[in-house]
């Protein structure tokens, strides 16, 4: 679905909690779709209490952006997935983990080789799944390096 950069900063600008809390933001989707639906036009139907103090010229964007969205998605006969604006990732309930050693292999008679079988409890839109993997103890130590890389960049980017 193709939409102006209007339409997106009206869009984005929803996002931003400073300008909608989540009253005003149910409100304003709602008015959206009534007016869309209403036979009659209404010059009064961003006067609602919940919208009092929103900034009127980004109340009026956000309106125009949210019923120019409304009417794309039905041209499109859109669906959920279509109009979903990113995927997200499952969430890490629990992890665990059992050190195993690769006492010996068909190949060779003795192998003595450490290894972590890593499980993930995961949830993703209510529905749990577990991930298995094994990993020696160098990529487990390159995992664990990496996750407190991205550790440290989610800390940065919180405190800007």
């Amino acid at each position: 679905m193709e939409l102006s950069e209007s339409v997106q900063r009206g869009l984005q600008s929803l996002a931003d909690p400073s300008a909608f809390d989540q009253s005003s933001y149910q409100a304003l989707v709602d008015v959206s779709f009534r007016s869309l639906l209403s036979s009659h036009a209404d010059p009064g139907v961003l006067d609602q209490p919940e919208l009092k103090h929103v900034d009127q010229i980004r109340l009026k964007q956000s309106h125009t952006a949210t019923t120019t969205f409304i009417l794309e998605a039905v041209k499109q006969n859109a669906d959920e997935p279509t109009i979903s604006i990113g995927r997200c990732p499952p969430h890490i309930n629990d992890a665990s983990w059992r050190l195993q050693y690769h006492v010996k292999n068909d190949q060779i008679d003795k192998v003595n080789e450490p290894f972590y079988l890593i499980a993930l409890n995961t949830e993703n839109k209510g529905s749990s799944e577990d991930i298995n993997f094994t990993c020696t103890v160098e990529q487990l130590q390159d995992l664990v390096g990496k996750l407190k890389d991205a550790a440290k960049s989610v800390e940065k980017a919180s405190q800007m």
